[in-house]
């Protein structure tokens, strides 16, 4: 708002804003605007020259001026040709303080002629000839876009022997008798009618022959050895070579005494045409293209010039000045060859404009010293050569103002904290005012250290701290006033920055990708994370939240660049990750057979789209009609990168292919079969395999081998090895022969060959077989066992002679069993297991292992070939020294009391020895930490034990090992049951509770009182004889818990009183006023009420129950210290 009422008062030379371009082609059906807008105060007046003259558009119907504005418009509605009006335009905007012109604006009409009329002979070339068919397009405005088709529109297809060049031929290095057509039509396109026009077609016809000879490289164009081009800096310069010749010659390019810019050089055209881009002075010099074949290369020298139309060094800027002041304007420029510099005021040359003392020209600047109200103006600087001209308005205003602020008022910035802060303070004023910033009203002005002030009134602050928070003053003064505003400056702790971007991702179609996007900001400032893909926002189908972007079920429209931004109101901060969708593969196409063989043939196939996951090979496979026929078999694998392979096949087979392509993902689909191909019949070329003779026998030898076609015959032959005698023969069209009569287990030699009607196979390499195994003759002997433990000896014997062995020598066999075991009562397995032994050695010895301590053990040893032992050695006895228990049993643990753990286990299964006990170790388990571990140790009779809790709360690990006299077995590990703690714990927690002890108290009270009264009625004889109570009879016998605790009661003593009933769970239970509920009879169950009577038991010692003889109840007094 302060600008604006800024511009409503301040007296301002008109300035141009908006004007058409300089060359400018226009469409014929549609109107004509040349715009032409400019800015000033008084508000600019309009008006035009055209072709250097001045332009009435009042007095021409069809041109109209917009208000406020002084673009042209012109109609051809009632009539008249957009042509008339082609010419020169310029537009001037002039107020009461100066005049601005605009460029001077070509208006040209876009013109599309057609193509001239002509009648094209049919062109006859020999093939390997050059050839060049030339378009010559219509001369249109803009030129048209040429291309070459056919009538029926399909491009002419082009490569690096046949292409366009850049002036529209068509050019052939060499043709081919694949080229004879009659329809070559260049076609040209023009841009602003969108029309395309065809020129009459060529027809092409090739004279073949049957050899074409080969010719060395000559250009097509450019011709001769050199040529020169000039282009203007700024433009993009295109050179072209094409060249002629069999084979098609290739292009290089280089730079004659340097290199070329790599960075904005581009070959295209399949290397005939160069393109540099932005071209420079540096890019002159001498460019040379070189074609080549086999048999020579040509090259071509093109010497390029750089020239340049005027550009800007230094351009003219707007000055505004105070009465008294001086100040300049600068316009440098410059081309090649250099522009000059014509200064022009309010459009008018200034050696032809009134004089004025206070400006003074001095070359490309004007210098202004105490410059007049009255002076202002617009001053054009125009800088031009031969190539192009550029034009440019600066006003100078010359006026007297105040110093005003332009900003808003009290603005409020907020940054983050150690970020580069600027306070924008604009403001105005003529003289300019001088500028000073204050914080929160205090001290001198800032500037230096970390503030810096710049013209424009902006405070710089290097890096904002919170100690910079508060309010900053701006105050511009000069000598006609002073002017001030406030920013308010907030510093926030943190940007928004995020900390884990998300990554790349590769998934594969149907998975779940995830994004994360984790973020930190300032709590203080409100923040936003959105997510887009592509630049565009996401909608449904993607779970968000505020760290993550998970997509499920993937498919292709997935794929993209997915981008993550945090937003505060003072910054923000993106990251973006691609997800690359990953599928199975595309099958492969078209297969195609060629090269026919008699055992092979190359199958070609198109493979297809890989999903973005590389092929990593390619399976054939085949179908045949012979021996599997409708059944796919693999055939063989190949690269990835190879789509046409040589199949070797069988012969007289009908086959049929397909092909699989696998990548990372997984298989493509099967393709579609190939044709049928058949392989023709043929002499055998594979040798049988598996050929092998072995005895089945003692008197023969089986000879058998693999089938490996129809249709054949086998011939083997055999003889003993090391006789050189006659080969023995036979053929068969099976795959075995036996051989009867042979001596026990010799060495022959064997062959074999497989043939049909057209011939034999190649002969198989020799094959060592052997006759049949008989049962070996000898035992080993002096079998004896050492240094025997409580579970391995070492064994030793004496070997046999290997004649003896009859057979191929497979091992020493040892059997033995456990016969007995040193444990009186112990029930075992007698078992016979059996251990081999391979050696050859003079002394053999082996390590018998996995024996059962302290036992008896009995062994004999035989002699093995492939199919016989032979008679067994001398029987050896041993006995195993005494070793450490297995694990007990079992090991249980169970709750016997509110104090007491009952533990129970059984004997081990294998004591390995004499037991001599059992040991427990347990300790406190609180988590992972352990308390200090006790040790308990039994006798081997004790199999139980009941240990008595110091802390009820507390969960115990117990460790349990039997004993020998050797040392501690496996221990076995067991926990105290869980459920019972929680129990007590529960427990524990009610009985703590406030309203539960003044519930128990008033219990405790009302027992107390009842109690009072049964004495007393006792005492007075009332309804409990004492007869009941005195006939009872003692035990003599103490009653011992499991615990090691004494109960002295008799049994008789928890029988219910007469008059009670029994439960429903089929519990005894006592009346009401019995005194039995406070023996120690209960078993601490909980009452209706959620009262736990057992806690209240009374504990009578030895000596009051043996002393007291008397038949009463029990007193009431130790029923009151029980209950306390």
């Amino acid at each position: 708002c302060g600008r604006l009422r800024l511009d409503l008062t301040l007296r301002q030379p008109p300035t141009i804003t908006k004007q058409s371009v300089k060359d400018y082609i226009v469409d014929p059906r549609d109107n004509i605007i040349i715009e032409c807008e400019a800015k000033g105060n008084p508000v600019p007046t309009f008006s035009w020259r055209r072709n250097g003259k001045f332009f009435n558009i009042g007095k021409d119907l069809r041109v109209t001026m917009q208000k406020r504005s002084g673009t042209l418009e012109i109609g051809f509605r009632n009539g008249g040709r957009p042509e008339d009006y082609e010419g020169e335009y310029q537009c001037f905007a002039g107020n009461d303080h100066g005049m601005a012109m605009s460029n001077k604006i070509l208006l040209r009409v876009s013109k599309a002629p057609l193509w001239p009329k002509e009648v094209l002979e049919p062109v006859v070339v020999t093939e390997g000839s050059s050839l060049v068919l030339p378009c010559n397009p219509p001369p249109g405005l803009p030129p048209p876009f040429t291309f070459w088709m056919s009538s029926l529109m399909i491009p002419i297809r082009q490569d690096k022997r046949v292409s366009m060049g850049l002036n529209g031929d068509l050019y052939f290095s060499n043709v081919m008798a694949q080229d004879a057509q009659n329809d070559y039509s260049c076609n040209a396109r023009f841009l602003f009618t969108h029309t395309i026009q065809q020129k009459n077609p060529f027809t092409l016809k090739v004279l073949t022959s049957r050899k074409v000879a080969e010719s060395t490289p000559t250009f097509l164009s450019p011709l001769g050895s050199e040529s020169s081009k000039m282009v203007l800096r700024d433009e993009q310069l295109l050179l072209e070579c094409i060249a002629a010749g069999l084979p098609t010659p290739a292009i290089k390019w280089f730079k004659k005494g340097g290199d070329l810019p790599g960075h904005k050089v581009k070959f295209e055209n399949y290397n005939k045409t160069m393109k540099i881009i932005n071209v420079s002075e540096e890019d002159a010099g001498e460019y040379v293209c070189m074609a080549n074949n086999h048999l020579g290369s040509i090259r071509h020298s093109i010497f390029v010039q750089v020239r340049a139309a005027p550009y800007w060094l230094d351009k003219p800027t707007n000055l505004v000045l105070a009465p008294e002041e001086n100040g300049r304007l600068v316009c440098r420029a410059n081309g090649n060859p250099k522009p000059t510099i014509q200064w022009l005021v309010n459009s008018i040359p200034i050696d032809s404009s009134l004089p004025d003392p206070s400006r003074q020209l001095m070359g490309d600047t004007i210098i202004f010293r105490s410059v007049q109200m009255g002076s202002s103006a617009v001053y054009q600087c125009n800088a031009s050569n031969q190539h192009g001209y550029l034009l440019a308005n600066a006003f100078v205003s010359v006026i007297d103002m105040r110093p005003r602020m332009l900003g808003p008022k009290n603005q409020l910035i907020k940054v983050i904290e150690n970020n580069r802060t600027f306070l924008d303070c604009p403001f105005f004023g003529s003289p300019i005012p001088e500028l000073r910033w204050f914080k929160n009203g205090q001290g001198s002005g800032l500037d230096g250290g970390q503030y810096r002030v710049y013209v424009n009134g902006t405070l710089e602050i290097k890096r904002a701290k919170a100690v910079d928070e508060g309010t900053y003053t701006c105050v511009a003064s000069s000598i006609l006033g002073m002017a001030e505003n406030q920013v308010r400056l907030e510093v926030k702790g943190q940007t928004p920055r995020i900390v884990f971007a998300p990554e790349h991702q590769s998934a594969v179609r149907g998975s779940t990708a995830r994004f994360n996007c984790k973020v930190k900001f300032d709590p203080s400032l409100p923040v936003t994370v959105t997510w887009i893909k592509d630049d565009k926002p996401i909608y449904l189908g993607r779970r968000k939240d505020d760290e993550s972007l998970t997509i499920t079920n993937i498919n292709e429209a997935d794929e993209g660049t997915y981008t993550c931004t945090v937003k505060t109101e003072i910054d923000q901060d993106s990251a973006s990750a691609r997800l690359t969708v990953l599928d199975r593969p595309d099958p492969p196409m078209d297969l195609e057979l060629s090269d026919p063989a008699a055992r092979s043939v190359r199958l070609t196939w198109i493979p297809g789209n890989d999903h973005r996951s590389p092929v990593t090979e390619f399976l054939v496979q085949f179908e045949e009609d012979r021996w599997e026929p409708g059944r796919w078999q693999d055939l063989a694998t190949y690269p990835g990168d190879l789509n046409s392979v040589i199949l070797q096949l069988a012969p007289f087979v009908n086959y049929q292919f397909r092909v699989i392509a696998i990548n990372a993902v997984g298989q493509s689909a099967a393709s579609v079969p190939s044709p049928k191909y058949q392989t023709s019949s043929a002499a055998p070329d594979v040798i049988p395999r598996g050929l092998r003779g072995w005895g089945s026998e003692k008197d023969n030898m089986e000879i058998t081998w693999e089938k490996n076609g129809p249709n054949l015959h086998y011939s083997v032959w055999w003889r003993r090895k090391d006789s050189d005698g006659e080969w023995n023969n036979v053929t068969t069209t099976g795959t075995k022969h036996v051989v009867h009569n042979t001596e026990t287990y010799v060495p022959y030699e064997i062959k074999i060959q497989a043939r049909n009607e057209l011939g034999a196979g190649p002969e198989s390499n020799l094959v060592i077989g052997y006759s049949g195994e008989d049962k070996p003759t000898s035992a080993p002997t002096d079998l004896h066992i050492l240094k025997v433990d409580s579970t391995k000896g070492n064994i030793h014997w004496k070997p046999v002679n290997q004649d003896s062995v009859r057979g191929e020598f497979k091992e020493y066999r040892l059997y033995y069993w456990r016969k007995a075991s040193h444990v009186p009562g112990l029930v075992f397995s007698k078992e016979n297991k059996t251990k081999g032994f391979y050696t050859t050695m003079a002394q053999p010895s082996a390590i018998l292992s996995d024996l059962v301590p302290f036992s008896r053990y009995k062994m004999y040893m035989v002699v093995a070939n492939n199919h016989y032992e032979g008679p067994p050695s001398n029987s050896v006895e041993f006995s195993t020294k005494e070793g450490v228990p297995d694990a007990p049993s079992f090991f249980r643990i169970k709750r016997r009391g509110f104090d007491s753990i009952h533990l129970e286990w059984g004997k081990p299964l294998e004591p390995n020895g004499l037991l001599i006990g059992y040991q427990l170790k347990y300790q406190a388990a609180n988590g992972s930490r352990e308390g200090r571990p006790h040790l308990e140790t039994f006798l081997p009779n004790v199999t139980e034990f009941t240990l008595r809790l110091p802390d009820r709360s507390t969960r115990y690990n117990f460790y349990l090992s039997a004993l020998t006299a050797v040392g501690a077995g496996e221990v076995i590990l067991e926990e105290s049951p869980f459920f019972a703690n929680e129990a007590y714990i529960d427990q524990v927690d009610i009985a703590t509770q406030g309203w539960f002890i003044g519930l128990m108290c008033a219990i405790a009270l009302i027992i107390l009182i009842l109690l009072i009264v049964c004495f007393i009625k006792r005492s007075r004889g009332g309804k409990y004889p004492v007869r009941d109570k005195k006939d009872l009879p003692l035990d003599s016998v103490d009653h011992k818990d499991p615990d090691g605790s004494f109960d002295y009661h008799s049994d008789e003593d928890n029988k219910p009183l007469q008059g009670s009933q029994t439960s429903l769970e089929g519990n005894v239970k006592e009346s009401d006023d019995s005194l039995v509920d406070y023996g120690e009879g209960g078993d601490g169950q909980f009452n209706e009420d959620g009262s736990f009577i057992g806690q209240y038991t009374v504990k009578k010692d030895k000596d009051e129950t043996e002393g007291n003889e008397s038949s009463e109840a029990t007193s009431p007094v130790n029923a009151i210290y029980s209950l306390a």
